[in-house]
């Protein structure tokens, strides 16, 4: 991180202070059976938790917003509970800060919007100008200090005539990544038509000051005689930013515009620092939790590969991808994979035998097994064997067996027909034998 630019453990007590009111109605979550199924607050919910916190209802259902947006409290089927990122508040600064640029990103969400916003040519000026935020906070970042609100006005007004004369700019990097889909802060406008003449400046004006207070309400800016600048937590946003656009930029292979499935493909023959640069960009090109989820479809796959490139590459995405990691855990194909992950996440030192029971630990084998077999040299088999076997390879091939996996057969079979040892090799035939008829 560059010289003089804040660290995660300066600023998480600004996010800690800003949060925390989010934190405590976690908590307070943690304490009941179930809020609602859907995740929401609803009524009876929102005073309850006001009677107990002493909050009025609209701060409580504000503090459920916020928690929602930042992992502390996720959604689950039964109800909602306090999420992953409540249980490191106290001690992962960086979880903090992160978890405050999640609210950050979603700062139209929890923008106020005036009445005006519902009628006509607002709904549509506020949409075009959300295009606009990213620039604004670039320019707030740049400057490191109060600017004047007309001057802001006046870059707002430039660039919305600069849209309306020139069309929508090509897709990019934002430093605000829900700019393309946050017009729903407007209440659904973002397929509003374009304004073909120039806005009025009042109505410019309008929607700079319901921008600056959106971005306040997060904490970004900070508003005051009619000038506004960035807090700390907002140059650390936009830094943050505009490095993930950097790495992007310096990538070589430039895979980012690829689905997940051929980026993974492509990066099996790097080696582990250039994937990880490549992983890294494409993870930055595309809203985190869209990342996650198309990295965890492609494992999901019939490439055992793939599937372990693709928790490498979930490893370089980092806290955000925990939730959906933890969800992994309850798919079969995913698990010890899964649990590895979250086990690393925790601690750095920790291995595969402190993790993994015996089923998910055979499961695991014969998928990386697969991996071998089908993208490398057979005879790396024979150390694939050694390596997991602790000298009992016949106790090894009986757990491959029962695992379940579907190409345990396959592999046990071509273990068969490399391994040097002929007891070995024999185990290993009959034990893919008994896959094939059922034998226990």
């Amino acid at each position: 991180m560059p010289e003089g630019f804040p660290a995660p453990a300066e600023l998480a007590p600004l996010a800690r202070r800003m949060l925390v009111d989010a934190v405590r109605i976690a908590r307070w979550a943690g304490e009941l059976d179930e809020v609602d199924k859907r995740g929401e607050l609803l009524p009876d919910d929102a005073r309850a938790a006001g009677r107990a916190l002493a909050m009025t209802v609209g701060a409580a259902a504000k503090a459920w917003g916020q928690a929602l947006l930042v992992g502390l409290v996720e959604a689950r089927d039964a109800g909602a509970g306090p999420g992953w990122r409540l249980h490191a508040w106290e001690h992962d600064d960086e979880a903090v800060v992160r978890g405050w640029s999640a609210m950050f990103d979603a700062w139209t969400l929890l923008a106020p919007v005036p009445p005006a916003a519902l009628r006509g040519v607002f709904a549509v000026l506020a949409g075009q100008a959300v295009d606009q935020a990213p620039q604004l906070l670039s320019f707030l970042h740049l400057v490191a200090g109060p600017v004047p609100d007309s001057e802001l006005l006046e870059l707002l007004r430039r660039g919305l005539d600069e849209r309306r004369v020139g069309g929508a700019a090509g897709p990019g990097l934002s430093p605000v990544p829900h700019a393309a889909s946050a017009v729903s802060a407007v209440r659904g406008t973002c397929r509003e038509p374009q304004i073909d003449t120039p806005a009025a400046p009042s109505d410019v004006a309008a929607v700079l000051d319901w921008m600056l207070d959106g971005l306040a309400a997060v904490g970004a800016v900070v508003r005051r005689d009619e000038a506004a600048e960035l807090s700390p937590l907002g140059h650390w946003a936009v830094r943050a930013k505009l490095e993930e656009i950097c790495t992007v930029a310096q990538t070589a292979a430039g895979h980012i515009e690829q689905s997940a499935f051929e980026l993974l493909n492509a990066c099996a023959d790097y080696s582990p620092g250039p994937a990880r640069a490549e992983y890294r960009a494409w993870v930055a090109a595309r809203p985190a939790d869209r990342a996650v989820a198309e990295l965890l479809d492609a494992a999901q796959g019939d490439d055992a590969l793939v599937r372990g490139l693709a928790f490498e590459a979930l490893r370089v995405a980092g806290g955000p991808a925990e939730q959906a990691v933890r969800a992994a855990v309850d798919e079969p194909v995913l698990r010890p994979y899964a649990l590895l992950w979250l086990a690393e996440r925790a601690d750095e030192g920790v291995s595969p035998a402190d993790v993994l029971g015996a089923e998910d630990a055979a499961w695991l084998w014969v998928d990386t097994a697969a991996a071998v077999l089908d993208h490398g040299e057979t005879e790396l088999l024979v150390g694939h064997v050694e390596g997991a076997s602790a000298g009992d390879p016949v106790r090894l091939f009986a757990r491959a067996r029962q695992s379940g996996h579907p190409r345990a057969a396959s592999v046990l079979t071509a273990v068969s027909g490399v391994h040097p040892d002929p007891g070995v090799a024999r185990a290993a035939r009959r034990s893919a034998f008994s896959v094939h008829t059922g034998g226990a």
